[in-house]
Formats: structure tokens, sequence, C-alpha cells
């Protein structure tokens, strides 16, 4: 049971807040309801939403997810899909997001403090057929396994890793044999997400490359992946060069970050090379919080 604000709360009730606490979609738009979550970081949670009527989506695409408080006001921000589609016990469709809290944002601090399991939420999607990486197509019975596809580059600042793991783990799920090459720029140990995952270097044709700008951790022989450790610093074509793949193999170019990391790192890989049209690029700024 949700109260509204305001009302008093009989025992047991869950008091709603104010963003958020009306729910009735418009027409291209459904109900989401919150089943599970947890942190990713000190400042990002991942949500499991059970959407009953999801139909599906590719690695890459996001939702728009819409809140409204009981004066009528409305917000709406888009947030990428972390990995393929779930299902819960009772069979119903479920999908991943991560959310990074940014400092006085009004949806993001909701999500990521208040938003808790049981809450409804409006969204719509899957939203996005640019940004998107599909495997190999899946062999008949009796049909040779197809080639490894071209080589993939995926390249990440912050949070912009979200979609690019959903890549990394819908080839997993697919077996695909295509080679993955993921480089993630992130300030410190302490902002990396997905930790275990990216950890897991070369393990299974993925190979992971960290680079930090604020703080590097310390030589200690830990799990830190990637070939070779450097002092912090800003992502530099040299990086890209040394941890991403030549350009003569004609990678798929996949980068999602903030815009001034985006359009850093797309002209680095032009400079290296790289044809632009095999460079995708997806953005955020300081509008979604």
């Amino acid at each position: 049971m949700t109260v509204s604000p305001g009302a008093p709360a009989p025992p047991g009730a869950v008091p709603a807040p104010t963003l958020g606490a009306r729910v009735g979609p418009l027409p291209g738009w459904q109900v989401g309801t919150l089943v599970d979550a947890w942190e990713e970081s000190a400042s990002a949670r991942t949500l499991v939403l059970a959407v009953p009527s999801w139909p599906g989506h590719l690695a890459g695409q996001h939702v728009d997810l819409r809140l409204r408080a009981p004066d009528g006001y409305v917000a709406e921000r888009s947030y990428s899909i972390g990995g393929p589609v779930t299902r819960g016990p009772d069979g119903v469709p479920r999908i991943a997001l991560t959310v990074q809290r940014v400092a006085d944002g009004e949806v993001s601090t909701y999500l990521t403090d208040t938003f808790a399991v049981g809450y409804p939420v409006e969204l719509r999607g899957p939203v996005g057929g640019w940004f998107v990486w599909a495997p190999d197509a899946v062999p008949a019975p009796g049909e040779p396994t197809p080639l490894p596809g071209p080589p993939v580059l995926l390249v990440a600042g912050g949070s912009g890793i979200v979609p690019l793991v959903a890549m990394v783990r819908e080839r997993r799920r697919a077996g695909s044999r295509t080679p993955f090459r993921l480089v993630v720029s992130v300030r410190t140990p302490a902002d990396r997400l997905f930790v275990e995952e990216v950890t897991r270097t070369g393990t299974d044709g993925v190979d992971v490359t960290v680079l930090y700008t604020r703080a590097a951790p310390l030589d200690d022989g830990s799990d830190e992946p990637g070939p070779a450790r450097r002092d912090p610093g800003r992502m530099t074509p040299a990086d890209l060069a040394a941890h991403g793949w030549p350009a003569e193999l004609e990678p798929a170019c996949f980068v999602c970050g903030p815009t001034p990391f985006v359009e850093a790192a797309a002209q680095m890989l032009l400079a290296l090379g790289h044809d632009a049209a095999r460079i995708r690029t997806e953005r955020f700024g300081p509008a979604g919080d």
C-alpha cells in the first residue's frame, strides 16, 4: 500500500515520495515495478524493473523514465539498459538500469536514494537503433559456426560504461566469438562500476583496460585489469593505440560518456586512422540528473 504525501500513514504502509507518487501511463508508456536493487559504487545503483509488456531490446538501447508528482510536475530522464532481458520466477520480463547519482539531481537522487522495491515507475522503450551491437548469427543445428564478426572497441567515460557492458553481456549470452576490447576511464578506483566483470579481463575474449584520471590503485599485485599501469591522467591517443584495435582491422567502435570525453575520444580515434563511419557515439550532459 502506498500513501499519498501529506496523508497519515497507517501501520505497515510505505510512504510515497513527492516525485514519482503518481503513476498513470500515456499511450506508448507502460508501468514497471522495482523488484531488486543494489549498489554498484558509493554513487551508483542498479535497478531491476519488472516490465510485463516488455518487447525485448538490443544491447546499447535505453529507456525513458517518467516521474510525476501529485501537483502534476513531470520529470523525464533516459537510462541505458545494462544487459539482456531476464525473467523472474513469475515469468515477467525484467530489465536492469544503472543510475549514477548526480549532485543535486532531482531524478538521480530519487532513483538512487528513495526508489524502493515495490515502487512503480512509468517507462518507454526500448529507444535507439544507432548505438547498438548484435552478436553473430546463431547457426541452425548441423550448420557450421559462423566466423567471428569484426573486432569491437568499447570506450567508456565514467557511467558511460553501462551500454557497453550491456554489449559485453550480450556477447557472453550469445556465445559470440567476436573479439572485444574495453577501455574505461574513471576518476578513482572507487568510481568503477561492474568491478567483478571488468576485472575478468582476457578470460573470455574480452580485454579490459581501466585508466584513472585522478588517483590510481597502489601497485600491490591486486586484480586490477589491463596489461599495463600508468600514472593518473586523462586518456590519450597513446592509450587508445596501445589498448584499442589497430585501424587496419576495421573495428566497430562504440564511445559513451560525458560530452567532452566522447568528443575527445572520437577525435583520437579519427587521428589514429579509424573510419568515421565505424565510430558510433552516445553522450550525456548535465541535464541527465
